[in-house]
Formats: C-alpha cells, structure tokens, sequence
C-alpha cells in the first residue's frame, strides 16, 4: 500500500487539520503516517488557541517515520512558526516523493495561524521543494502580493507563485464572486477549471480534503491535472453533503460518494424483500390503473441514477401481484423525483411507493398513527406545469417543511388525464411496504376494498 506522510496541526473536532487528511487518504486507498505540528483549540465555532509543537519533538516524529517507513508522498499543511517550517522545510530536504502544500495562514473565521515571518520562510524554504500548491484566493493574494478579486487576477497569482519554486499550483477561486473557478498552472500551461457554486454551509477542511486526496493521487502515481481533477470532484461531493455538526460551520463529508457507491447492493436486495412481502401478503388491491412502483435511493444520491425501482413496475395481474422485472437503478423517473425531492428537507426519506387514492384517507391515517398530506395539481404553477416530469417534485416539495415532521402520505386528486394518486414515504422499502400494508388492512376491515 502506497503511503502519505501527513505534517499538520491537530482539530479536535476532525474536521480540518491530520484527522481530516487520514480520513481522506484511508478513503482513496492509501496509509496516512502523521507528524503533528500543533494542537488547536476549536470547534466548529471558530478557533481559540493554538499550542505548536516543540520544533524539536516535531523533528524527531520526522525522523522516525523516515526512518523506518516508505513514503511515497507528503502533504503540508498548518507548521505554526517560522522554527516549524525551517524544521519541517530541512528535514524534506532530498526526500524523494511529490510534496503538496496547503498553506495554512489564517482560521476560516480570521485566527492567524502562520506568522509574517513564517510566510516569509514558508516561501523561502518551502516553496522550493513543493511540487503542488495548493493556495486559495485570499492565502494566493497574500502570498503573490497584490489584490485577487477576479479569475484573472487569481491566474495572475498563480503564474507568480509558480515562478517562486513549486512545480504547479492550483489556485482555488471559490472565495471569489460568481461561479467558481480553480487555475492550475505548471508555469507553462494554464487550465481554468470551473465548478458550481454550492450552498453549503458546512464546508470546515474543504482545503485540507483537497490537498490530501491531491497528495493520495500522486502517491498512486497520478499526474498532477489526474489527481486535481479527482481531488476536485471529491471536493465538491463532500461539501454537498456536508455533515451539520456543532453549532457554526460543520465539516464536510468525504464519504459521501463512498457511502452511495458502497449501498447499491443493500438498495437493491432491499427492494426486492420488499417487494417480496408485498407479493405474499397481497398488495395488489391497492395498485392503481397506472400501476405501481417501489423506489430506494442510495445514500448522499446525485441524481436518478442513484435510485433503483422496477423498470416494469407493480402491477397487479390475474393471480395476484405481478413484478416483471427486478429492480434497478434509474427505473423510474416518477418514483426518482418523489425521492429526491423528499431528500432535500429530510434525508432520511430514501424510500417511496405509489399506491391507489380512496376517500377518507384523512381520517383513517391517523387512525393508523400515519401523518398525511395533500396538493393540488391544480395549484401548479404555469411555469412548473410546463416542465415535463417537474410535478411531482413540485408536489412533493410544497408539503415537506425543513425542521418539521414529515408527512407518511402525500396525495393529490389529480385533475384531467391524471389519477389520483397516493405516494408513501419511508427510510426503507420494509417501512413503506409497512405502511402499504397497513393501509390496505384497514380499508379491507371497512369493507372499502
């Protein structure tokens, strides 16, 4: 297994500093060996303190890591002091692995994290045998020297930090307006990379995450432009689910896309013992003309792709229940959007059925413990009725209130051409088909079906 030599200050709330770098390196699948430079004092609040580490004790976690362990790369991150980037800059010296830089100078709230004279040295003594930097725009305006308000200033910022000592750099523009776009440049080719603005509130060691999957990359032998566009792509996945810890900005979340990829499996099988319950214990009187369909979307899922139903639907047949085909991703674009849309206020929610509509739902839902809503289609609005496939999500989404209790049902009476309809939220498929069947028990005692 390859190896990255981690040397950065400690987060006790793990989401920036060495403990958000082993997360990240394990993830991508290489062994994190850590030298710790300081001990902060924080929390998802702000940073309070910062305690560095003796120059000398940091110089002998060096030491006995490179004594005894490969290292096939190094990522940089907060050295404190001028006396721990002299002692981190002279023990690399002649280490042959690619170094990446994360130039710690400042807290995310504004603590001061490297001084003056500690820039001064890092770009003396570190710049030299750094291999990618990676500066966002205010630490690239601060090192560069001058103002960075725009995608060419920050190219501008980049091509002089280049000329300094790294062999590339990559300056992150997400702290500038507009629409992000990184510069990676080797002092000869400039790329532009843009990204997509996210809201994402809990955004604490995005830098850190990067830098470490960019030094993961190299480790395995990537390119530089290879690895950027990895560590970017993971970047923006992890800040769009980023994990609402603690009281101010929460850290992001790497495992995301692992968790997602790692559940495909599971969603399937799971449907598929849903839909085997349903079948035995005869759901069939509540399949509507336009038939039914189960969906279970994936953890942390980016699109419909990441939610498997039956691509021949449920239906009810001659002897029973009929389910022409098992499940699988991307099988139903009306069960994704259900889905979807519910997971943007509750993500829990990662499982939907449709089921046929009947009078007295109202009364009979609470009855069986069930919270119901409605909408009316004929409430849409000109603009969404005109999007093909955009009224259920619409639906869906007028009903669920961030903070609040979801509703088990939602319904609508649907209008000209269009069914009523039913549609059963849960955090499984064994929950929904929980609450199908129970609905379908209910109607059948009174004597409704």
């Amino acid at each position: 297994m390859k190896t990255v030599l981690i040397i950065a200050g400690s987060d006790p709330g793990a989401g920036a500093g060495l403990q958000q770098d082993l997360k990240v390196t394990t993830l991508l699948g290489v062994y994190g060996l850590t030298v710790v430079t300081a001990l902060t004092v924080q929390n998802s609040q702000g940073v309070t303190a910062v305690h560095p580490v003796a120059p000398e004790v940091v110089a002998a976690q060096l030491e006995a890591v490179l004594s005894d362990f490969p290292v096939a790369a190094v990522k940089v991150g907060m050295l404190a002091t001028p006396a721990l980037v002299r002692t981190v800059a002279e023990r690399l010296k002649g280490l042959d692995a690619p170094l990446v830089l994360d130039p710690v100078l400042a807290a995310g709230g504004g603590f001061p994290l490297l001084t003056a004279d500690g820039i001064s040295m890092l770009t003396e003594e570190l710049f030299p045998l750094t291999h990618l930097l990676t500066p966002n725009a205010p630490e690239a305006a601060r090192l560069a020297g001058f103002e960075v308000k725009t995608p060419g200033d920050l190219e501008e910022a980049a091509r002089r930090l280049q000329a300094m000592g790294p062999r590339w750099v990559l300056a992150k523009g997400g702290h500038l307006s507009g629409e992000p776009v990184d510069v990676l440049t080797d002092g000869r080719n400039v790329y532009h990379l843009p990204g997509v603005r996210l809201a994402a509130p809990n955004h604490h060691g995005s830098g850190c995450l990067l830098a470490s999957a960019c030094a993961a990359g190299l480790a395995q032998g990537l390119s530089v432009p290879e690895t950027v566009n990895r560590a970017r792509k993971l970047t923006a996945q992890a800040l769009k689910y980023g994990l609402p810890l603690g009281r101010g900005a929460g850290p992001v979340n790497p495992y995301a896309p692992f968790a997602r990829d790692l559940a495909r499996l599971e969603v399937l099988t799971a449907l598929q013992s849903a839909a085997a319950r349903l079948e035995k214990e005869g759901i069939e009187p509540l399949i509507p003309e336009v038939m039914s369909n189960l969906g279970y979307a994936t953890p942390y899922p980016a699109g419909p792709q990441d939610v498997a139903a039956f691509p021949g639907r449920i239906m009810r047949g001659p002897q029973g229940l009929l389910i022409p085909v098992p499940p699988a991703f991307g099988a139903s674009r009306h069960i994704s959007a259900v889905i979807l849309t519910a997971m943007t206020t509750h993500p829990e929610l990662r499982s939907a059925m449709n089921v046929k509509f009947f009078e007295g739902l109202d009364d009979l839902a609470p009855l069986l413990h069930l919270r119901v809503a409605s909408f009316e289609r004929g409430a849409e609005p000109p603009e969404v009725k005109a999007k093909e496939g955009s009224t259920l999500a619409w639906g869906v989404a007028s009903v669920l209130k961030p903070g609040e209790p979801p509703p088990d049902l939602i319904y609508d009476r649907g209008e000209w051409g269009k069914e009523p309809m039913i549609r059963i939220l849960g955090p499984t498929p064994s929950s929904v088909a929980e609450k199908a069947l129970a609905l379908k028990n209910a109607l059948q005692a009174g004597g409704k079906l």
